[in-house]
């Protein structure tokens, strides 16, 4: 039952801190928030590239062979780049890089609520193995939310939605983090096995997402074009998962 009320309470905060701090954006200027959301870019970049390879990765591999939690993982990047491809998984961080217009809407809560019922997933099975590890895959999640959920109401707001309108929205789509973490539980509990599987591909989730998503809008410089600040943050990200 504790790890059903952990597991649960983590992915309810992953889905909705990041929420509620992007919706708190909302009341700053353009300005300010086109400052502030590429420092919380590279910061997410730190936090999941450390998720993974410090922490979900090598839990896998004390459970499985080398070539198995790698293949996984594998197998997980070419998923997500699926779904990216079918539209069922977006990013967007910066309001100008979207194609806004009213049919976008549909689009956003599906590809949020896809995004974040793997979220739930993903933390759910983390705290089956530890509770740390659960904690800080959840503080990744939270981590890479805000900047998502900034772009993602930007998107909405230029679609023609009302503030209220679009914070509901996004409310509705954050539940599926709530699904995937009951059904992770659900499996988890009866079949441990899938467990070290589910971090590994959860593993080639971060790493996508980090790497062919957020890292070249950086090199870009559209972001930011601070390499140093770039630099730090991302070294501020990753210490945060390797101290917790």
């Amino acid at each position: 039952m504790r790890v059903w009320t952990v597991s649960l309470g983590l992915s309810v905060a992953g889905s909705l801190v990041g929420l509620m701090v992007a919706s708190t954006l909302l009341v700053f200027k353009q300005d300010v928030r086109s400052r502030v959301v590429p420092w919380l870019v590279s910061y997410a970049v730190g936090t999941l590239l450390g998720a993974a390879l410090l922490n979900l990765v090598p839990e896998s591999l004390e459970s499985l062979e080398a070539s198995t939690a790698l293949g996984t993982l594998l197998a997980g990047i070419i998923t997500f780049f699926m779904l990216e491809k079918l539209v069922l998984w977006r990013h967007c961080h910066e309001d100008e890089a979207c194609h806004v217009h009213r049919s976008t809407v549909p689009l956003v809560i599906l590809g949020d609520a896809v995004h974040t019922f793997v979220d739930g997933v993903v933390i759910a099975a983390a705290t089956l193995t530890s509770v740390p590890l659960g904690i800080s895959t959840a503080i990744a999640v939270v981590a890479h939310e805000i900047p998502q959920e900034a772009g993602d109401f930007a998107v909405l707001l230029a679609a023609g939605q009302t503030r209220r309108r679009a914070v509901l929205l996004n409310v509705s789509s954050a539940l599926g983090g709530v699904l995937g973490a009951v059904l992770m539980l659900t499996f988890g509990v009866q079949m441990p096995a899938l467990v070290p599987f589910v971090l590994a591909f959860a593993g080639g989730n971060f790493l996508y997402v980090a790497m062919a998503d957020l890292i070249p809008s950086l090199h870009r410089g559209r972001l930011d074009d601070n390499a140093a600040r770039q630099v730090l943050l991302i070294t501020a990200g990753i210490l945060t998962i390797a101290l917790l």
